[in-house]
Order: structure tokens, then sequence, then C-alpha cells
């Protein structure tokens, strides 16, 4: 210890001998080096490392989310196996089928198929296993959920047809007491045939009863397969078999399989109330995959869908898991849902998970408690928290563990800064300020410069989401400008952070000027490490606060560099002078939040980034550059938060004009790409504006830097443009491969419009509409498609679920292939007035069993709605939310579902016809209606059958629960009838 203090003592010696000495710019280099060590690094080795984090980023996402199980063939599989090979030759059965909706011929078609395979299933099964095959014929209900996309509407069914297999030991009684459930949905959406939505998770289910058959003699639980109908219409296929099948008392756990793309690893997404079905799926999967990420922003409603499971919870009770495929989220309800899409291996990677998972719990001897039973507090406490590491192995642990973990982590690293600012006293205090200014600048400039680039996209693209083909193109149109911008904004603060030490230091008289300029760069560059630490103490803070299960990001992302940085790095001798952070403390401090979240982030946006197509849920209703701004300020918030301790790096490195060389010319090639006509002129205006920030980079220092700065300038312009021309032909190639990839989602809707028609003195209005839900302009299709189209905001379209801002609508040849006979009935039958005004409506929906109601619940207090054919009352009197002052009945069912209702219709005491809505600066609205009808009908006229066979090959019809078929009516009932 003498030793090593004498040591540094000398140092300090020589460094205040040193002062005042009149010595050459080589012998202040040299000291420089003896004391602080080289503090420049060299660009060549930062542009190494570079390269290599982002490979290994990708890398890490290819084998954790692309690396697939081979599939195996029957043979390989074993009678008791799971079989990829087998399960496709269901897949390709189904699909073959073409789309099969609800009420359709196809879905008959469908059912028959699944209940032969699953008679078959029963013929060869073992003999100690008892296979029950029930072909289920639902009756009519109504679904009122509590939450999520289908809040304030009360689902109505009828006439629901299912298959359910119930798989047990025949020689154990009770095992049919305690059942589990398997649940997918056969039907499809009206658009397409559903090879990933989901006829691959229906084969699954179909290979995996097969193989339980023969393991079941030794099992203690039942397993029941239930392959519904009617989920794409509302959950309905779900809801019917919990409230009416015999069966569903026994059941004590819920697993539902579904696709939000197509292929791919399908990994959990929803799980609980209660912990045990994941503790168990976590210790037995072969190839385990699932992200409480996932479950966060599912539930968060950021993503608009919902899955059977809900009702599982919410109706039933069960706790349970929810699995999903996301590949190629784009094609998610459209044509291009195709069994050529389906990666290989997916099937077998879900395949292999579920049977484990089915044969270890069926024969575990405990069932959870019923969720319940529980209190609130406590299922919140056991909130399973779960992230899978390379897809190889899974972490669980409880809510109440992470609360532990977390404050313990938060407290530690609140007093290690608290003593620390105390030692360092002001300078300290001060220090840390201009660090967090400058992560804050980080955000800022990133944010700024990604927004920019995604507003300037939607000025000179062709399309507005030119990425969702090619989900690589968001490197360069917004990680691009994000990452100048991130560093721009960090060097900025490195400047006033470099500006107020240096000025500290100068008091430090013993200290030559060369090596106090050194000293302050080397100090700055450990407080921005230190404030990207700060930053993810923040954030683990929020989440631990809000117990939002993903905060073990934050945990791992603090942790992990700190303890790096601690290690390498910390001391407590003042007298010893400060060196360049090590690059052992960035690969140690950055290695495990790299392998635990670059593939689940590249994931995320993924799935983000083919959602936009699906962004406008009312067509128009949102800026067209709203998706760009969304994609932009995802990838620049994932950069701001992942790079920050990278970033510090590079403020005392030649590597800084490197990037921007490098980000700028990709960032123009990918520009080029998407609009090379505009491009010349934005070329230069790019090489200008990152010439510019070029120049502001390249800050003239009181130690170093004697180049010219316009001469940066100049040279990024010169190697800016001279990229551009060597890349025009590629570029223009990649423009065609995007132009027939990408994909827009539309709707042709030939609306009959009756609407203010109550008294039928009124012609009917008879259009096609033409809307998307993918943000832009329609110009470019209605150019190819060629009749008589006019797009615009003139002319709202009310399709009662949504409505239709900015869209196209044709006149030509909209009078055929429809008669007056199909247009749906509003009759009133009574009104009574009075203290409590009542009036009964009559409906007749002429045929159509897909059809929506909306009940104004600002003059309507109370209804209930009645099968007047069958004299059953579907929804009963009582409470009921809304949405926007609207209550939404929506109905789908069978062939043989009933089309003549009664609405009793209970109105408000104090009626008002006029509302605070219904005025705008003293002005009077249009009245609202009292009810609206929208009744949607299986028939493709000659008009929409042309459009159909003329959209560009990039569009692709789009179907969900809430969006008409090609054929509707519209029908309303105003308020004075």
């Amino acid at each position: 210890m003498q030793r090593r203090h004498k040591t540094r003592s000398t140092a300090f010696q020589t460094a205040t001998s040193n002062e005042g000495s009149s010595t050459s710019t080589d012998d202040e280099d040299s000291q420089i080096n003896f004391h602080l060590g080289n503090p420049r690094r060299s660009s060549y080795m930062w542009l190494t490392l570079f390269v290599v984090i982002t490979y290994c980023c990708s890398a890490i996402y290819r084998y954790q989310f692309e690396n697939m199980p081979v599939p195996l063939t029957a043979e390989q599989a074993g009678k008791r196996g799971f079989s990829e090979i087998e399960a496709l030759k269901h897949v390709k059965a189904l699909t073959e089928l073409g789309p099969h909706p609800v009420a359709s011929e196809a879905l008959d078609s469908a059912l028959q198929y699944v209940l032969a395979v699953c008679q078959t299933i029963k013929k060869t099964a073992h003999w100690e296993v008892d296979v029950e095959v029930d072909f289920f014929h639902a009756k009519s209900g109504a679904n009122r959920l509590d939450s999520g996309l289908f809040m304030g509407r009360t689902l109505v069914y009828s006439d629901l047809k299912h298959v359910v297999v119930r798989i047990s030991p025949k020689y154990v009684s009770e095992a049919r007491e305690q059942s589990i459930l398997v649940s997918s949905h056969i039907d499809t959406v009206f658009s397409t045939e559903g090879a990933g939505d989901c006829s691959s998770c229906i084969a699954v289910m179909m290979e995996l009863a097969r193989g339980i058959s023969q393991w079941a003699h030794g099992l203690k639980k039942a397993i029941i397969f239930l392959f519904n109908t009617g989920e794409e219409e509302g959950l309905s296929g779900a809801h019917s078999f919990i409230t009416q099948h015999p069966w569903s008392k026994t059941v004590h756990m819920a697993i539902d399989l579904e696709a939000m793309g197509i292929g791919g690893k399908s990994g959990i997404f929803q799980a609980g109330p209660h912990p045990w079905a994941i503790e168990r799926f976590a210790s037995v999967a072969k190839y385990p995959s699932g992200q409480t990420i996932a479950q966060d922003l599912f539930s968060s409603g950021a993503i608009k869908s919902a899955t059977d499971f809900q009702v599982y919870k919410e109706v039933a009770g069960l706790s349970g898991l929810d699995f999903a495929y996301v590949d190629n989220t784009a094609v998610y309800h459209t044509k291009n849902d195709k069994l050529a899409l389906l990666k290989k291996g997916s099937l077998q990677h879900l395949g292999e998970n579920m049977l484990a998972f089915l044969l270890h719990i069926a024969a575990s001897p405990q069932f959870p408690r019923s969720n319940t039973t529980e209190a609130e507090e406590e299922i919140s406490q056991n909130n399973a928290i779960y992230f899978d590491i390379l897809g190889t192995y899974m972490v669980v642990y409880h809510q109440k563990f992470a609360n532990i973990l977390h404050n313990s982590v938060i407290m530690q690293s609140l007093l290690i800064w608290t003593t620390s600012l105390l030692m360092g006293g002001f300078p300290a205090v001060a220090s840390l300020a201009l660090s967090c200014l400058s992560v804050l600048l980080m955000w800022v400039f990133g944010l700024g410069f990604s927004f920019l680039a995604a507003f300037f996209l939607s000025l000179i693209s062709w399309s507005p989401v030119p990425y969702v083909s090619t989900p690589w193109l968001v490197v360069g149109l917004f990680a691009a400008p994000a990452f100048l911008g991130s560093l721009t904004g960090q060097h900025l603060g490195y400047l006033l952070l470099q500006k107020y030490l240096l000025g500290a230091q100068s008091r430090r008289k013993q200290l030559s000027r060369a090596i106090q300029v050194e000293i302050v760069k080397v100090e700055a560059e450990r407080w921005l490490y230190k404030a990207g630490s700060f930053q993810w103490l923040i954030l683990l803070i929020l989440g631990s606060y809000y117990k939002i299960g993903s905060s073990y990001l934050a945990l791992v992302w603090l942790i992990s560099p700190a303890f790096a940085y601690g290690f390498f790095e910390a001391t407590l001798t003042p007298a010893r002078l400060p060196k360049p952070l090590k690059l052992a403390t960035l690969l140690l401090g950055l290695a495990a939040p790299v392998l635990i979240s670059a593939g689940t982030f590249i994931q995320l946006a993924g799935i983000v980034i083919g959602s936009m197509v699906r962004l406008d849920r009312n067509p128009g209703g949102t800026p067209e550059w709203l998706g760009n701004f969304v994609i932009a300020g995802f990838i620049a918030a994932l950069l701001s938060l992942t790079l920050v301790y990278l970033l510090a790096y590079v403020h005392i490195s030649g590597f800084i004009y490197c990037i921007n060389i490098l980000q700028s010319a990709f960032m123009s090639y990918v520009l080029k790409a998407n609009h090379p006509r505009k491009y010349d002129a934005v070329s230069v205006s790019l090489a200008v504006y990152y010439g510019a920030v070029h120049h502001l980079l390249k800050t003239k220092d009181t130690a170093s830097c004697n180049v010219n700065a316009h001469s940066h300038l100049y040279s990024s312009m010169f190697l800016l443009i001279f990229e551009c021309k060597t890349q025009h032909i590629l570029s223009y190639v990649m423009l065609v491969t995007l132009y027939i990839c990408f994909g827009d989602i539309f709707q042709v809707v030939h609306v009959v419009d009756a609407t203010g028609n109550f008294a039928e003195g009124k012609q009917n209005i008879s259009y096609v509409s033409l809307f998307s839900t993918t943000p832009g302009k329609l110009m470019k299709e209605v150019e190819q498609i060629q009749e008589g189209f006019v797009c615009g905001r003139d002319k709202e379209v009310d399709f009662v679920t949504f409505s239709v801002k900015y869209g196209c609508w044709t006149y030509n040849d909209t009078e055929g292939g429809w008669s007056e006979s199909e247009i749906p009935k509003l009759h009133v039958d009574s009104d009574a007035k009075g203290d409590q005004r009542a009036t009964r409506v009559s409906i007749d929906t002429k045929g159509s069993v897909r059809w929506v109601l909306a009940i104004n619940t600002e003059e309507i207090e109370d209804f209930k709605f009645t099968d007047t054919e069958n004299s059953e009352e579907l929804i009963r009197a009582g409470k009921k939310g809304g949405v926007d002052g609207w209550h939404i009945i929506q109905f789908s069912g069978g062939k043989n579902s009933p089309t003549l209702f009664d609405l009793d219709l209970h109105w408000r005491r104090t009626c008002s016809t006029q509302t605070s809505k219904d005025v705008f600066d003293g002005v009077r609205k249009e009245q609202r209606p009292l009810l609206k009808l929208r009744t949607d009908v299986d028939k493709t006229t000659d008009i929409t059958e042309r459009i159909l066979m003329k959209l560009p090959r990039w569009c692709s019809l789009f179907g969900k629960s809430t969006s008409p078929r090609t054929f509707a009516f519209f029908r309303d009932l105003p308020v004075n009838f």
C-alpha cells in the first residue's frame, strides 16, 4: 500500500513540476499520455466496435426469434410425438376452403373436416384413454365485457357450432372433474383464408390431440380441446362454450392459441392472473418464448385487439396462458395470410412446447386456487413477471419479489448517489445536473431529428408507410437521424459540462493547461456514462411505483453497467488523476442488457411497424404523417434509452466524424429508394444539413483540432452526393421491389343508405365507398381502378362502429345487384309518454345475420332486447355502459339465426334534445338519431367485383368484427320520430 501511494504521489508531483514550463506540443502530449493514458481512441477501432455490437444485436434477434426447430415427419415424431408435417396437412386442407367466416358454407365444410379428424383420433386412441367428441350447437347468447376492445358493447350471437374433444384416462373417473382447456377458432374474417389466423392453431391442436390420445392413460386430469367459431365476430365462441356447455364447469385452466400475423415463434403475451401456469411452462417447455413487455402493451390498450382469453379470464374467472404468432403482422386479416408465408418450424415450435406443457400439468396432482377467491391485492402481488433468454431459458418471478428487489436496488442506488454528491460537494451536484441535461438534450434532439425525417418523408415519399413490407428501411429513415440527433444532443451537453469542468479545473494551478483540458474531457466522459445509469434509475423508480412488469429491463440496464463501472473504474483516491473509460467497462456493462433485450426490442419494433397498416381506425381521422411519427418516436426512444452508455465513449474519439458521414450517406440512400425523382434536390439539402451537423460536432477546443471547419462541411457534402450518384441504379431496383411488395389494407363496400328515410318517402342513396385504415391518400389506387371515384373529406360515412372521415366514393353502376326488399326495417310499435317514457321498436334485418345497432345513451337510459321469433330475451334491462354516447349491439350468427327482434327503450326522465355536445359557437349541430343500424350482407355486386379485380397488387381487403362486408345497408330512427 505504501509503494502504491508513493507512485501516485510521484505522478502528482511530476504533473505539478510541469506548471509554467515552456514545452513543445510533443512534450505536452507525452505528459498527457504518461499521466492520463491516451484519451484518444482509434476511429477504426470504434467503427469495428459499432459493427460488432450491431451484428451481435442482429444475431441475438435471429437466434431468439428466427431459430426454428426442424419439422418432424410422422415417423420421426412417433405415435406420441408432434409432427409439423402432419399438422401442415390440416392447414392446407383448411386454407383450400378459402375464407370461412361465420354463416358461410366454407365454415360448415371446415367444421366437418375438423370433426372427421377428431373422430379418427377417437378411433386410434390408446385403449386406456377415453376420447369424447361433441359437435356442440350453441344457443343464442349475449356477452358484455368490462374492458378492452369491446367495452361499451353487447356482443350477441346465435346458431354457432363448435367441435369439442375431451381426452381423459379411462379408469380415473375423477379426472373429468378437473380439466384443462385448450382453445382456438376455426372461423376467419371474410377477406382471408387464414393460414396463420388461425388454421395453424387448429392444426396444432389436432396434432396435439392425436399425440395426447396415446399418452393420457397416465394423466390425472382431462384435457379439453375446443375448436370454436365466432371468435372473429366478438369472442362469441368462447363465451357460448363457457356459459352453455356442461364440460365448462370442470375447467380449471384455459390456454388460448392465437395469431396476430403468420408463423414464427408462438410466444406468451398474456399469463395469469395466477402464476402457476407460466411457472410450469417455463420449467418444461423445450423452446420457451414469452415477454412481459408484450403483456404490458396488450393490457394497456396500445395493441387494439382481443382474444378468447379475455372471456376465459373475465367471464369464467380462469387463469392460464395466451399464445400468439406475430411474424409478418402486416398480413394479419388480409389475403396475404397464406400457407406459403408460414415459416418452417413454426408449428413444430408451438407443438413441442404445448405437448410437454400439457402432459406435465395434466399429470400434476394439484391445480392453483381459482383467482375469484383471492383478494385483488393478493392477485396483484402474485402477478408473474417473465421473459425468455435467447428462446432457451425462461425467467419467472412474482411481483412481490420484484417489489423487494427493485426497492432494494433503488435504495442502494440513491444511497450511493447521495454519498457521492455529499463527498463531491457543489461541483459534483453541478456536474450531475449538466450530465442529466445532456441526456435530456439527447432525447430532445433524437426525437426531434427523427420527427423531422418523418415529416419530410410524408412530403417526398410515394407512400406514407413505405417501410411496412421492408422493415429494415426504418434504420435509414428514422434510426439514422435519431442516432445523429442523440449524438448531437449529448455532445452539446458534453460541451457545456466540459466548459464547467474546465472552469473548476483552472483553480488547480499545479497542473498545466494541456493536462487540465484532457482531465476535463475524461471527467465529462465519466459523468455522461453515470448519467445513463441515472436515467435508468429514474425509469426503474417509475416502473416500480406503477408496478409495471417490464421494469425488469430498467433493472438490467441499471445494474450491469453500474457494476462494470464500479469494478473497473471507481476509486476513492482523490489524488489519482482520472483516465479514459476502459473498453472492458463498456463490453461488460452492455453484455447482459444486450443479451436480454436486443432481440425483444427488434421483435417489438417489427410488430409496431407491421401494425401501421391498421393505424387509422376511423379512416381519415388521423393525420397522414402520424404513422411515421409513431415509428420515428418509437425508434428514437429505443435508441435514446439503449445508446446512452455507448455514446458517452464517442466524444473524445475521432469516430464522431465517421459516424456523421456514414449515417448521412445511409439515410440519403434509403430516402432515394423511396422517391428518386425528388431525390436530387433532397440529397443536396441533406448534404448541407448533415454537413452542418458535422461542423457542429467537429468543435475546435483549446488542446487540438487545427483543421479548417469549412473543409468538413464541403467534404461531407461531396461524399454524400458522390455516394448518391453511385447508388442510383440500385435505388431504382429497390423502389420497384417496394412498389410490388408494399401493402395497404382497404375496404370496398357497396352501401345503400336509407338514413333519414324513416317514413319511407325519401329515395335511398346507393354508392360504393372505398377507404383504408392505412394512413395516406388513395389517388394512385383510384387512378388504376378508374370507376369514377371522387376522394376527399366532403362525404363522411358513418358505419356505426366507426366513421370514414376521408375516403373515395362513386355512384357509377350502383343501382343494380340489390332490391328494396333487402333494406332493413325500424318500426315504432308503441310509444308510451309520461313520467317514464317507454318505446317499443321492432327490427327486421331482412335476412342479414351480421349487423350492428347503436343506441343513443344521451336519450335512452336503459333497454331490453328480445328475439321475436323465439320469444327469447337476449339482453335484459339493467345497467349498461356506452362509449361516446352510444351503446352498440353487435350481432353475428349462423345461417339459421333470427332476423326479427323487439327493442324496448326506456327514456331518461329529463331528456334534452339539445346537449352541450350539440352546440358549437352557439350554432346547433344536426341532431343525433335515436338508433343507427347497419346490416351486412354476404354479397358482391357487379361494381364491387370489378373494383376488387382492379385493386392494385399492393392492396388487400381487411376484415375485422367491427368492419362491414362488401355490401351494407344503413338505417336510422330519429329522436323526434
